[in-house]
């Protein structure tokens, strides 16, 4: 049986499945779809034309392990989902993240909270995004990635299947490793083919291209081709694979 707070806000044309809970002060615009036995958390800022499927909980409140070192207990702003964001099946996006419009969200993804996510970006099924990671516009987060907190991901990348991106080099280990955290970057147009390792504050340089299977121990210059265990660079991104002679890059 669901639930809907009478301090919620529902726009015109708003349709509703089963065993949906709405708490207070929840914002929902005009012409969304929302499942079956949605959760959407308090405060939470829904625009117009998104589609919540089955089982989806929004704004979720994060909470912190004793042993977790980015995690942080503190008040944090709304979930806000821009309009025509769709989130897909079982997938739990976390309270003080923004997705811009036309997000688009796979089934059984996990977007942790202080998360940013560009307008057109789509997110495949069963990727995780952790906290305080940026992810830029028109980006292609494929099945089952994993991006790490304190990752930034600029616009038009490419992430394949089972990409790992890691941020601690101490494994664990001692508390100076709390100094040093950080993602890593990838610079605007850059690709990583598939079950490719990225080691932590490595920056993947603008339109670089890094090899399925590769691990990722130092910087790749722009436009560069790497591969291997460790990545080296093997030869330079084909002319005809540059992002500006794309016919769907919109950029400068």
């Amino acid at each position: 049986m669901g639930y809907i707070d009478p301090c919620a806000q529902i726009g015109k044309n708003v349709s509703i499945g089963y065993g949906v809970i709405i708490e207070r002060n929840v914002s929902i615009g005009d012409n969304v779809i929302i499942g079956h036995n949605v959760v959407i958390r308090e405060d939470t800022v829904i625009n117009d034309g998104c589609v919540i499927f089955d089982n989806a909980v929004l704004g979720k409140k994060p909470f912190r392990s004793a042993m977790s070192a980015v995690t942080e207990e503190k008040q944090l702003p709304p979930l806000t989902l821009g309009k025509n964001v769709a989130i897909g099946a079982g997938s739990v996006v976390y309270r003080g993240s923004v997705l811009e419009d036309n997000v688009f969200v796979g089934d059984l993804v996990v977007i942790r909270e202080e998360v940013k996510i560009g307008q057109f970006t789509i997110i495949g099924k069963g990727a995780t995004v952790e906290n305080k990671a940026t992810i830029g516009e028109y980006v292609k987060i494929e099945t089952n990635a994993y991006i790490t907190a304190l990752s930034t991901i600029e616009d038009y990348c490419f992430i394949a299947p089972e990409v790992t991106f890691t941020n601690d080099n101490f494994l664990g280990r001692t508390e100076e490793r709390r100094k040093y955290f950080k993602g890593p970057t990838v610079k605007k147009g850059a690709r990583i083919g598939a079950n490719a390792t990225i080691l932590p504050g490595v920056v993947i340089g603008e339109d670089a291209l890094v090899a399925a299977g590769s691990v990722v121990t130092k910087d790749v210059p722009a436009r560069k081709i790497v591969m291997g265990v460790p990545a080296r660079v093997v030869r330079d991104v084909p002319p005809e694979q540059l992002l500006e002679n794309q016919s769907y890059y919109r950029g400068s």
